[in-house]
């Protein structure tokens, strides 16, 4: 009886089993559906700053004041706005012609530097109608990466030069090696106290298992035509002429990385900070390295009280293995956060 039992519940136990992966696959199928109909198109979405904060500020007001004071609070509102609307439409469009504008930008990078595909796009439609007083800021975060992917990073960000436009950099968090090498393209380059900044060197790294096949009687057989076609390798015998050769080639991007630097920020010492070392941002600023210490919500919060702040972002069609993949995720997160909270609930109610 007792064995009879254990089955039956081993049983009920996988059919329940195949049946929540059912209900998980069907419902990350539908969420792929809906996202795709409603995001399917590649897009670019703006959002006024300005708006943002101001209504950041109101609600915390809101909640500050007593009934009393708020309904008189939403009266001054709501006559300003009338006031506002009434003014003329000739000053107002001119003042609107003359106010400037900041787009905001975010640069989270990866070791590929994959965030360039958004940056280029988001450029692209900034440099049409962007007008000389405008400018562009980069919220960049970014410990480095390719040496190919940040170089091409890092021209997207001088197209913005090259057409006068101000480019301001914020670092909040890291813009060190390739990160530092776009940060190092702005007009200026803020970051605040404890960001880490610099790390001006190159390297290369890989494991060699050649002598885990000689161990094991493996013959490994590379075949190149050209001296220098292949400098080390992962498999294959590296010799003292090819390590050479490898470190000579290092050595040459390091010059290209440091004459890049000085091109745009001919005041570093570069003597002193192209050793790989990196610095947090009061030092940084001692150094050169950047031009001031400041958060980025600081900067921008200051901002908007000088101009019309945007926050430009550029949003990739996903394929429909992203799709159902994001989809999958969103279900079965939902449902373990669900079950989370009923545990949780049943610990301490």
């Amino acid at each position: 009886m007792l064995d009879f039992l254990a089955e039956y519940g081993m049983f009920l136990l996988k059919t329940a089993t195949i049946l929540i992966a059912l209900v998980l696959m069907i419902g990350g199928a539908i969420t792929a559906f809906r996202r795709g109909r409603r995001g399917d198109f590649e897009r670019l979405e703006v959002i006024k700053l300005n708006k943002h904060f101001e209504e950041l500020q109101e609600i915390l007001q809101d909640e500050l004041l007593s009934p009393a004071q708020r309904r008189q609070v939403f009266k001054e509102r709501k006559k300003q706005h009338k006031l506002d609307k009434k003014q003329d439409k000739e000053s107002a469009k001119k003042k609107k012609r003359d106010k400037k504008r900041i787009f905001v930008l975010d640069f989270k990078g990866d070791v590929w530097a994959s965030s360039v595909t958004a940056l280029r796009e988001e450029i692209s439609a900034i440099l049409p109608v962007a007008r000389k007083n405008d400018e562009v800021v980069v919220r960049l975060e970014s410990g480095g990466g390719v040496v190919q992917d940040y170089g091409f990073a890092a021209s997207q960000l001088k197209r913005l030069r090259e057409k006068k436009i101000h480019l301001t950099v914020l670092v909040d968090k890291i813009a060190a090696s390739g990160g530092y090498m776009m940060a190092s393209v702005a007009d200026k380059l803020v970051a605040a106290p404890f960001a880490v900044i610099g790390s001006i060197g190159v390297l290369a790294e890989m494991p060699n298992f050649n002598r885990l096949l000689k161990k094991f009687d493996i013959d490994y057989e590379l075949i190149t035509a050209g001296e220098y076609k292949r400098t080390l390798t992962v498999f294959g015998e590296n010799t003292r002429e090819g390590r050479e050769k490898m470190v000579d080639q290092l050595e040459d991007i390091h010059t290209l990385f440091k004459d890049f630097i000085q091109e745009h920020r001919p005041d570093v010492p570069m003597d002193k900070v192209a050793t790989g070392e990196y610095w947090h941002g009061s030092r940084a600023l001692e150094l050169g390295l950047i031009d001031s210490v400041q958060t980025s919500d600081d900067y921008l919060i200051t901002a908007c009280e000088r101009a019309d702040v945007y926050k430009i972002e550029f949003k990739a069609r996903e394929s429909v293995r992203e799709k159902i993949v994001h989809g999958l995720e969103q279900a079965i997160g939902g449902t373990l956060v669900r079950l989370w909270e009923k545990m949780e609930r049943k610990r301490f109610v």
